[in-house]
């Protein structure tokens, strides 16, 4: 398995392409900021996913059926609610507690 190169590797590597360009003749143009590389660029973008016509889709009904019976049923979930004690708190005649008892509901 090879290894990916790192960034520096990548920069070097681009740099050497550029100069090498550069040796053999080519030139860079400088775009001006804010220059668009379309044609028109106040022109919306195009669309060129949609400009199909809709394919039509093949009914398997009956391939869908023979799937679902070979799948095996799930049980239906059968929950059951735990009756939990409910903790109620005794007071005496001054408000203070005086103990917690647990009741069943």
């Amino acid at each position: 398995m090879n290894k990916l190169p790192t960034k520096s590797q990548l920069r070097r590597q681009l740099q050497q392409q550029v100069d090498s360009y550069l040796k053999q003749g080519g030139e860079i143009q400088q775009i001006p900021r804010g220059i668009s590389g379309r044609e028109n660029a106040c022109a919306s973008l195009p669309t060129v996913f949609f400009n199909q016509p809709k394919a039509e889709r093949t009914p398997v009904p009956e391939v869908l059926a023979a799937l679902d019976c070979r799948r095996p049923k799930k049980p239906s979930p059968h929950r059951t609610t735990r009756v939990r004690p409910k903790e109620t708190i005794i007071y005496d005649d001054f408000g203070e507690p005086i103990r917690r008892i647990w009741q069943d509901k």
